[in-house]
């Protein structure tokens, strides 16, 4: 059975989203947190999605909350990886670190927009044409190779063509100038670094909303779900990246793991509709599998991470010297 929400339920649901991004913005008012702040809050976010989930639950039903959190879990995950991604941009156009939080909120800000207006798209896409599900299916095993092959490398933003591209066009300044996007200097308006920041941010925003949206609409296909899983899952992803830090370097089997997950749900969208007598996947088993998958990725990542450290404190390079030999 459909879920129903009136459209009163939308307005509070999307206003209650907007409130809590402009409060992180205007409390944190851009600053770096510290790690216990970061921890506090993102543990604060972490309740409030199980908290909603359950009481999704008992408003709509056991399975809606299993398929927000099979849809929560995976959404966080790709943006985990997102933030990886907006770490490379930030370090490619050496944004200030007093100027890092701010950007991550804009980016996520930003990528909520684009992820609703993705929603909206693919919900429209899926009630006109039946062929939908195939070709997000198809698309989602595509691109569940790229984060295995592009493991390790990293890519080039500052190179992007569109970035060149307006940078040959549009004036921009050489330094950055606090928060400001543009300065007017001898009567001239100026882009900064920081507006240049941005546009590669979204950019990036929309590359991981290509890949987040088909994900989750093979999970579920209510639109409600779809959206609060995304906000959920967006919302204290500044705090994290800070918790996290050098972490991220670490969860080096976690692009393998979201290409696992991300191929398990093609495979689901395309037996969605192609083999109606094969009884399909509960949405509680997709939950499973993405749980495992994740907690597997997880601990293999810390274990090799620990692994690699040690052989570089036990190299010659590392300062422990072998011992001599004895001269004949």
């Amino acid at each position: 059975m459909s879920l129903a929400v009136s459209p009163l339920g939308w307005l509070l649901t999307g206003v209650t989203v907007a409130v809590v991004i402009v409060a992180d913005l205007v409390a944190g008012r851009g600053r770096r947190p510290s790690p216990v702040q970061a921890g506090v809050w993102v543990g604060v976010y972490l309740t409030l999605a199980i908290a909603f989930g359950i009481g999704l639950g008992l408003v709509a039903g056991v399975d809606t909350a299993v398929q927000f959190f099979a849809g929560y879990l995976t959404e966080y995950s790709l943006s985990v990886d997102n933030l990886f991604v907006f770490g490379v941009v930030m370090a490619a156009f050496a944004v200030p670190a007093a100027q890092q939080a701010r950007v991550l909120l804009i980016g996520i800000a930003v990528a909520l927009v684009l992820r609703g207006l993705f929603i909206l798209a693919g919900a429209a896409a899926i009630d006109r044409f039946s062929a939908t599900f195939y070709v997000f299916g198809a698309f989602l095993i595509v691109t569940a190779v790229q984060p295995v092959r592009h493991r390790g490398v990293q890519p080039d933003i500052a190179r992007n063509p569109v970035l060149r591209l307006a940078a040959r066009i549009l004036p921009t300044t050489p330094d950055y100038h606090g928060t400001a996007w543009t300065i007017r200097v001898a009567g001239r308006r100026l882009l900064t670094p920081m507006a240049t920041v941005i546009v590669a941010i979204a950019l990036c925003d929309v590359m991981f909303a290509l890949d987040s949206i088909p994900a989750i609409f093979g999970l579920t296909q209510e639109p409600y779900v779809v959206f609060t899983a995304n906000a959920f899952a967006l919302m204290g992803l500044r705090q994290l990246y800070f918790l996290l830090g050098g972490l991220l370097d670490r969860l080096v089997y976690l692009s393998h793991g979201l290409a696992l997950i991300l191929a398990f749900i093609g495979v689901k969208l395309i037996a969605h509709d192609s083999f109606p007598n094969v009884p399909q996947i509960p949405v509680w088993l997709s939950l499973t599998v993405i749980v495992t998958v994740l907690a597997t990725t997880t601990i293999a990542s810390l274990a090799a991470s620990r692994r690699m450290r040690r052989q570089d404190t036990d190299s010659p390079a590392s300062g422990i010297q072998p011992p001599a030999q004895p001269v004949p």
